[in-house]
């Protein structure tokens, strides 16, 4: 789960530097968003524990406008996902979905001002990638990109490379592995107890506790 977590963090700290030169559609859609989400996160009334649910709520609506959360994961299931009945698919997609909106959450209320160099932006009919850099504190540069399509008139992020491994890539080799090991029950089974655990941390932030 780290480089989930670890790219999910740097997804919303992204864009956050002004606006680049070359700019286009994708990268301005997403800056908009993430300009919510940092709101959020800024705003004096929302901080207190008593309003950490309240807080997660808000920002997992917006999570779920920028993130295609089940094209990510029908990536992720790749070859798995055609073996699918429409049930199984649809309840993959819930627990995956919920799995990555959870660990966003979490992770961005992380978030300390770490910055972002633009590149540039490629579009190909539908389909996008933003590139940049993010600076360290330690002065390091990171090289992520998003990968985003247009879905019903809105750009939305379905992958994340950070120094070029993807977020679905890693997604689909833990699946692959856990399917062939031990069955596609063992992965649902997985998925639901993480669903659980989450859950349970949510829980714990909403009442002022450490997890």
């Amino acid at each position: 789960m780290r480089w989930l977590l670890v790219a999910l963090l740097f997804a919303v700290v992204a864009l956050v530097g002004g606006r680049p030169v070359d700019a286009g559609p994708a990268a301005d859609q997403l800056k908009g968003s993430i300009d919510r989400v940092l709101g959020i996160l800024q705003e004096p009334a929302l901080k207190e524990p008593a309003k950490a649910e309240e807080r997660r709520q808000k920002i997992r609506a917006i999570a779920n406008e920028i993130f295609d959360w089940q094209e990510t994961g029908k990536r992720a299931l790749a070859r798995y996902w055609q073996e699918r009945t429409p049930q199984e698919r649809e309840e993959f997609s819930k627990l995956f979905a919920d799995l990555l909106e959870r660990s966003y959450v979490g992770k961005i209320e992380a978030y300390s001002g770490e910055k972002i160099v633009y590149g540039d932006e490629t579009l190909d009919g539908d389909q996008a990638t933003v590139r940049t850099k993010l600076l360290t504190k330690s002065g390091t540069q990171v090289p992520i990109d998003y990968l985003m399509q247009k879905v019903d008139g809105r750009w939305r992020v379905y992958d994340v490379k950070i120094e070029n491994v993807g977020l679905v890539s890693n997604y689909r080799s833990q699946f692959n592995r856990i399917i062939q090991q031990s069955g596609y029950a063992e992965l649902i089974k997985r998925l639901k107890a993480k669903e659980e655990e989450l859950k349970f941390d949510d829980s714990a932030a909403s009442k002022g506790k450490k997890p």
